[in-house]
Formats: structure tokens, sequence, C-alpha cells
């Protein structure tokens, strides 16, 4: 199996050091993601990290948990934090960091527990990949709510990629799926891997939500485009 996200945070974790992790997609060139940004301090996180983490109550799933660097600080703070991870390698690093509980498991696969806060950040929505992908994904999280539990998410609204300067924004109409459904290929050495990914704007995920039997309040805009959600059942 291909892991490049794995592969990058074992690295980093036994050598201190590792080279970036190279991100491409349908709309962007280019990109890297620094594999140290995977094993970030509270005080290096974005603001709707920190909100989000502040908000956490009760039992907590952190859901793609990768190095844990959100589970570390709830564990830190008294949590009782399952952090959920369906990479191998990632999950041995978390475990050789302290975290008591860390999970190798894919998200639709994990079942039968219930939490208070379920965690999905650093654009946590994109797990659900699609439109329908994110129905799904809701429809499984909320049977792993506790009955006044919460679902803390993250996301984009994408739409300024597509800025005209005129103030118009043009979309590909021969693609009708939704314009914020990503195909990303990301690359560490040798090791490459390729998956869909959502930026769902607010409104579309209210109405999705809704759709699913959740209530959805936007708790905080960030400083791009991105926002934190909180979903919660009605």
């Amino acid at each position: 199996m291909n892991d490049p996200f794995g592969e990058a945070i074992s690295d980093y974790y036994n050598n201190g050091k590792a080279p970036a992790l190279k991100v491409k997609s349908n709309y962007t060139r280019g990109e890297q993601i620094a594999t140290s940004y995977l094993f970030r301090k509270e005080k290096d996180m974005p603001v709707l990290e920190r909100v989000a983490l502040n908000k956490c109550k009760g039992k907590v799933l952190d859901v793609g948990a990768a190095a844990g660097c959100h589970s570390i600080i709830l564990q830190k703070n008294g949590f009782d934090i399952t952090a959920l991870e369906k990479s191998k390698k990632a999950v041995e690093v978390m475990q050789k960091r302290g975290i008591g509980n860390a999970v190798c498991d894919d998200i639709y696969s994990y079942s039968g527990k219930k939490y208070d806060t379920i965690l999905l950040l650093m654009n946590g929505a994109g797990i659900g990949e699609t439109i329908k992908g994110i129905e799904k994904l809701l429809n499984h999280l909320k049977n792993l709510l506790t009955e006044n539990g919460q679902i803390l998410m993250d996301s984009s609204d994408i739409k300024y990629l597509f800025h005209e300067k005129d103030g118009s924004f043009w979309v590909d109409l021969a693609n009708k799926s939704y314009y914020g459904e990503m195909d990303y290929e990301v690359r560490y050495k040798k090791s490459v891997s390729n998956f869909k990914w959502l930026f769902i704007d607010f409104e579309k995920l209210q109405l999705i939500a809704a759709k699913c039997g959740l209530r959805c309040k936007l708790i905080q805009n960030g400083e791009h485009y991105d926002y934190l959600a909180r979903l919660s059942l009605k």
C-alpha cells in the first residue's frame, strides 16, 4: 500500500527531519506540505483548530489523526481521546509519542462506540470525498454520537479559485459535479497516493446535514474562505 503521509510521518519522527510532501490536484500544481507541519504545536495551529480544541467536550474521537498533534493536546488536557487513523505507520508513531488509544482503522469500518465530540480537522470534511460521500460520512458519524454529542468539522469554500478580475467567476461547465470535489495526488519519495477530497461551502454542508437529521451551526470563519462548523443531533 502506498502511504506517503505515513512514510513522511515515520521518517520525521525517527530522523527529526523529512522532505516535504508534494501535492497536485486538478486545480493546482507545485504545492507542498512540510512534514514538520504534521507535528505542529498548539501555538502554531490556525485559529480554527485552536477554537475547535477549546470546544471539545467529553469522550473525543479524532478522525484522520495523522501524527496526532490534536490528540496529544487533548490527552494532556485530560480528555478521553481516541486517535483514529488508517495509516499503520502513522498509528505506530502516535503510539510512540504516547497517545494511549491510537487505532488503525478506516472511519467507515469503525463503529460500536459513542463519543461526545467527533473531531475532523485540516479540512476534515474532505474525508467525505464528494457531495454524495459527505452525506454518507455524516450518516455514519451521527451513529457514533452520544445524545448530546457534537461533530466539529472544518472546510473551505474554494469558489475563490474561479474568480475573474471583473468580479465574475467561472466553473468547468463540462464537469457537472460540485466545484469543490477535487482529485489529488500526493507524493513522498517513491510513494504515491491518488484520492478524492472535498471542499464544501457552509450553506451546502448545512443543507446536507439537515438531510441527515443533523443541526449545523457556523462556529467561526477563518482567514481565507475557511470555517469551523458544529453538527449535532436534532
